[in-house]
């Protein structure tokens, strides 16, 4: 019986082990989608028709994140808080220093996949 427990415990101290490092890693990928518009130069981030810079959008994307009930994941983070309003329901933009205009969904889920190209 002593041994069942031990491997018991053992076997839960590894999952638990494993779930933090897999939280770590998803936190380091939103934190680097957060900072990815937080330094865009030139960029403005339009929310409700308002136009904020790079410091102002990640702001509210922290403030998003720190508020939402379930984000586990970089792709929660983007389909949840940066994509689109809360209230009004109409989708996040960034306006490039180029003066193309994407969809901020677009954006992250471009910067994720550079990300995770370059971690593996």
């Amino acid at each position: 019986m002593k041994n069942i427990l031990v491997t018991a415990f053992v076997i839960l101290a590894l999952f638990t082990g494993a779930v933090s490092a897999q939280d770590n890693i998803e936190k380091k990928k939103i934190e680097f989608l957060i900072s990815s518009v937080e330094n865009l130069k030139g960029a403005k981030f339009i929310r409700n028709g308002s136009e904020y810079d790079g410091k102002e959008a990640a702001a509210h994307l922290r403030m998003k994140l720190q508020n939402a009930l379930v984000v586990e994941t970089a792709d929660d983070f983007i389909r949840l808080c940066a994509s689109q309003s809360y209230i009004s329901g109409k989708p996040y933009m960034i306006r490039l220093s180029d003066g193309k205009t994407i969809k901020s969904e677009e954006y992250f889920r471009k910067k994720l996949k550079e990300y995770n190209s370059t971690v593996k």
